[in-house]
């Protein structure tokens, strides 16, 4: 039977992780990407999460999507590359260690966990970290828009 098959995609939530910041732009952005995605994928519950200041939080967002009765969440940081936040901070979040923890007792300069906003994650169910945006020709077809808009 295939209803197996379709309740399976019911239970898969996406997160779309962005950085967070005083500023809304980015913020909106992001909550902007997750509701382009889900008119295009309209069989996963999306959320979107931040690892500083916006709301809502990583942990907030992944409890969400777990009442919701997810089984798995595929967690995607809308980041260009990786860097501390994508390497460390935010799988530290999620409580995934791969194997090593980098954080050597240095940080970069400024603080971005306020002790507070530490919100404990009550989901037990599989959790996939994926890679960021990274180089792709499709982000080189946004530049050379931005650069025809400008000439």
């Amino acid at each position: 039977m295939d209803t197996n098959l379709n309740s399976k995609n019911d239970k898969i939530g996406i997160l779309l992780v962005g950085h967070g910041s005083r500023l809304p732009y980015g913020k909106d952005v992001v909550s902007r990407l997750a509701e382009m995605y889900k008119e295009n994928n309209s069989n996963y519950l999306v959320e979107v999460g931040f690892m500083n200041i916006s709301k809502p939080s990583i942990p907030s967002a992944l409890n969400k999507l777990a009442d919701e009765g997810v089984q798995k969440i595929i967690v995607t940081p809308v980041f260009l590359a990786h860097g501390v936040h994508t390497k460390q901070d935010i799988p530290k979040i999620l409580g995934l260690n791969n194997g090593h923890d980098d954080s050597h007792g240095h940080s970069h300069g400024h603080d971005h966990h306020h002790e507070e906003e530490v919100e404990e994650i009550k989901f037990d169910g599989e959790i996939i970290y994926t890679e960021p945006l990274g180089a792709d020709l499709r982000l080189v077809d946004i530049i050379k828009d931005r650069v025809n808009n400008a000439l």
